[in-house]
């Protein structure tokens, strides 16, 4: 079961849920997109299926209840991309401070705005990232930090979602790390469609474990 976190901010706080498989080896940090939350049950859908693939997880608020509360008139702060990859910086740094999760690679999964963010946070952290999978994403909004992402790169968007997948096809132009494009048939943005969520999520585990887990032994190797 997930254990409530939190990870200070300056004098504020985010709020996360931590699930770590006994003998997991990497961890996925979770990026949620515009207006969501950390309750998200796409994100939730996805998280329990990689714990089962012996996965850490931690779904996490990028925002404070209090600018929550202001976002859901505003709409300003899910697109401030600079603010949420900041965060995601932090979470990284908290989970490399932690007796439980100092030793675990990181991977990052983000979601719409979340996927922009994650890919900023990734070329922040670059040896400390070891793989970002996007669902639906919004990689373009990563901007200026795409060439600088080393990361290994999923962007997954849905077949019928083509202005993002258009979007999608811009932002690994300007990518110089491995990154790969997988078009889901059949799904709009959020991936509603019977069987679509599925996919994502088994695309996400694989990528996950085959570079999280390169990451782990070569960083065993150097040792």
């Amino acid at each position: 079961m997930p254990v409530p976190v939190r990870i200070p901010i300056g004098p504020a706080s985010l709020d996360g849920d931590l699930s770590v498989p006994p003998g997991a080896r990497a961890l996925v940090l979770f990026a949620h997109g515009s207006g969501s939350s950390r309750h998200s049950p796409r994100n939730q859908f996805v998280a329990r299926l990689l714990e089962r693939r012996g996965l850490g997880t931690l779904l996490i608020d990028l925002l404070t209840p209090e600018e929550e509360a202001r976002d859901r008139y505003t709409a300003e702060l899910r697109f401030d991309i600079e603010l949420l990859a900041d965060r995601l910086v932090t979470v990284i740094d908290w989970l490399g401070a932690q007796p439980g999760t100092a030793s675990l690679a990181i991977g990052l999964f983000g979601a719409s705005t979340g996927g922009g963010a994650a890919l900023a946070a990734a070329a922040a952290r670059p040896a400390q990232v070891a793989a970002v999978v996007s669902r639906g994403g919004r990689p373009d909004l990563a901007g200026a930090s795409l060439p600088h992402v080393k990361a290994p790169t999923l962007l997954v968007v849905g077949g019928d979602d083509e202005p993002v997948i258009a979007l999608n096809h811009a932002a690994m132009r300007r990518m110089r790390a491995h990154a790969t494009l997988e078009v889901v048939r059949g799904a709009t943005h959020l991936f509603e469609e019977p069987g679509t969520l599925e996919q994502v999520a088994a695309h996400a585990a694989d990528w996950f474990v085959k570079y999280c887990t390169a990451a782990v032994h070569q960083e065993t190797m150097k040792q």
